[in-house]
């Protein structure tokens, strides 16, 4: 067989000697990647899954999220389940995610877990924007009173709040009404705007009012309890996971990840205008994680975090002003002050605040260079300590220093103020040794005879000085200094 194969192949023309070797190459090829190719076809798709353990709501996680439907989308996922537990965050932030869950291409599910875990403040406006919300046993949602960000006035927002009410037009546009829909809506405005209480700052109860048409208009749209994500806002309350269910907040209690899956497969979600079928069954799951760059600016976003910054940043600058040199506490001070200067602009700062808390640490700075005897020290302490509690103003806690943070900072500063203060106070009182002042009173020996009109001269500290008295002194005698008489010593008999 082999023979006859090589005389046809001898009997073929020069070009099909080249020719026929590159055919059985290609054809061998697409024989061994037809099967990978049907494999990947026949293969499940992938549920991404992306984690806020305990993260607030803030520029860093607004853009993960981002991301992350973006490339769910890319790679044809069957759709992206955010596993949240959040304290809550920044408005703009949830603006920005929601805006992206909205427009979403790909099914976004919300998946409140683990057990224990809570979506509060803005947790409640990303759920209520997924295509399905879903929760573990043993969680809670609610609480979403509304959070600035950067400590602006809400006047200097206005372009950012306009953009809100935008939103909230193409939320409300989208939507075909009926007349017992708009029914509805006016009821709801009706008993909303009853139960806003008057702020002191009206733009503050613009914000509000804001809000709550921002998540009335979400829960419309997604066909959620609207009634209730208004009291959520206006009156922060909370409510567990099987009432969230009996509420129609959520679809879904699932224990896991795959129980999650399984019931959502079959679902029926739209998507981008278009009426898509979940697929889950089987589904694949794939972890994003948020990379180096969006981990480290995340720590940077937590208030407490900003705070210690700041202060470390000032200790070191003080201590490179107050000692010659440039090294490494004045480095390092520089590096955490822009830290902690990037990491404000993203939080709800109040500059009354941060000036009390600059202002606190000038006071100390000068303190090293002026003697006020601990008074500059004292203002500066009160000054921080007093900063350090208006530095972030928000509603919710996590968005403000830690009591703890502020305790140790300020008891460290005043620790250290008042060893210093009593390290110069018993300087100032203690007995000079050195120069003219350490001579008087000292105790030294006459080296020649002392008397009224005849000087001598004295042996004090180790020196030989001349020196007068206006007694009798022999040689060899101990003596006390009185005066010190430009260079000589008035001296008595000890």
């Amino acid at each position: 067989m082999s023979l006859r194969i090589k005389a046809t192949f001898d009997k073929m023309p020069a070009r099909a000697h080249i020719l026929f070797p590159l055919f059985l190459l290609f054809f061998g090829i697409s024989f061994c990647l037809f099967p990978l190719q049907s494999a990947r076809a026949d293969a499940p798709r992938a549920a991404y899954i992306i984690e806020l353990n305990g993260d607030t709501i803030n520029p860093v996680t607004a853009e993960y999220i981002a991301a992350s439907i973006d490339k769910a989308h890319k790679e044809n996922a069957v759709c992206l389940i955010i596993k949240l537990d959040t304290p809550g965050g920044l408005l703009d932030s949830t603006r920005l995610i929601v805006k992206k869950m909205l427009t979403s291409p790909v099914p976004v599910v919300v998946y409140i877990a683990p057990s224990g875990s809570h979506a509060g403040s803005a947790g409640v406006f990303i759920t209520y924007a997924s295509h399905v919300a879903a929760m573990a046993p043993s969680t809670n949602i609610g609480a979403a009173h509304p959070v600035q960000m950067g400590g602006e006035k809400p006047g200097k927002k206005s372009s950012e709040w306009g953009e809100l009410r935008e939103l909230i037009k193409e939320l409300k546009g989208d939507q075909k009404v009926t007349p017992a829909d708009k029914k509805d809506s006016a009821k709801n405005d009706k008993t909303a705007k009853e139960e806003i209480v008057p702020d002191e700052d009206p733009m503050g109860s613009k914000i509000l009012q804001d809000t709550t048409a921002f998540i009335r208009a979400i829960a419309t749209k997604k066909k959620r309890n609207a009634e209730w994500a208004v009291e959520s806002v206006t009156k922060s309350l909370s409510i567990t996971d099987q009432e969230a269910l009996a509420k129609g907040v959520v679809e879904i209690v699932a224990v896991d990840e795959q129980n999650l899956l399984e019931q959502l497969d079959g679902r029926t979600v739209e998507v981008a205008g278009k009426i898509v079928t979940l697929q889950t069954k089987g589904a694949l799951i794939e972890h994003i994680a948020m990379d180096a760059r969006q981990q480290f600016f995340n720590v940077l976003a937590n208030p407490s975090i900003a705070y210690i910054l700041m202060v470390l940043g000032f200790y070191g600058l003080l201590y490179e002003i107050t000692h010659p040199g440039f090294g490494v506490p004045g480095v390092l001070g520089g590096i955490f002050m822009v830290l902690a200067f990037y990491s404000m602009q993203t939080l709800p700062t109040n500059y009354a605040g941060l000036a009390l808390l600059i202002f606190g640490l000038v006071l100390l700075i000068t303190e090293a260079f002026t003697p006020a005897f601990g008074l500059l020290a004292l203002g500066g302490v009160v000054c921080l300590a007093l900063g350090s509690m208006l530095l972030f103003e928000s509603a919710d806690p996590i968005m403000r220093v830690s009591k703890a943070a502020v305790l140790a900072t300020s008891l460290t500063t005043a620790g250290i103020t008042l060893f210093l203060l009593r390290s110069v106070l018993r300087a100032h009182r203690s007995k000079v040794l050195g120069g003219k002042e350490g001579l008087i009173g000292a105790v030294g020996t006459a080296e020649t005879p002392l008397a009224p009109r005849r000087p001598g001269q004295v042996f004090v500290h180790g020196e030989t000085w001349n020196a007068q008295s206006d007694e009798e002194i022999n040689k060899g005698e101990e003596v006390v200094v009185l005066e010190i008489l430009g260079l000589t010593l008035k001296v008595k008999q000890k």
